[in-house]
């Protein structure tokens, strides 16, 4: 298994590149929770990103439709980026393996490596404990009005 103590820039880049629709687990309706703006910062890049929450399922957020669980998305989905609790991830990680996701994202706070290791083994990338929409901006270097410096100042526009 995989050290998910730390991953290299290498890494994250090679998981965000291999992306096309998320499925974002514990999406909230509410425009002033965290996985509402991570949700619109990911669609201003270009992501597509299917809330999933059963309290809100058959509404809309962001303009995609709301789905109770993973196995009701009709798409393929990529990567499930999940924001619900650390014992919460086993169950969902298990489903993002029976629909036949490529990658399983836990949020800052979120780890199990008990479902990292079974994600690994059916062949999924797995991050832990960080943030797509972090990693995104840390990585092209914007200076991102979710206020987190990257480190890297520059007037170009780069590219992950």
């Amino acid at each position: 298994m995989k050290n998910h103590d730390s991953y290299t820039d290498d890494e994250l880049r090679a998981v965000l590149r291999s992306v096309k629709t998320i499925a974002m687990v514990g999406a909230s309706p509410n425009w002033n929770r965290p996985s509402y703006f991570v949700m619109k910062y990911l669609q201003s890049k270009g992501f597509r990103v299917i809330p999933v929450n059963p309290r809100a399922a058959g509404q809309e957020i962001l303009g995609e439709k709301v789905y109770p669980d993973l196995k009701s998305i009709p798409d393929k989905i990529d990567m499930v980026d999940i924001f619900r609790n650390s014992a919460d991830a086993g169950p969902i990680t298990d489903e993002a393996i029976a629909i036949g996701a490529k990658v399983v994202w836990m949020q800052i706070g979120v780890r199990n490596d008990a479902a990292a290791r079974r994600a690994e083994q059916a062949g999924l990338a797995v991050v832990m404990n960080r943030c797509p929409k972090i990693e995104y901006s840390r990585l092209v270097g914007e200076l991102s009005w979710g206020g987190f410096n990257s480190g890297v100042i520059t007037a170009k526009k780069r590219k992950i």
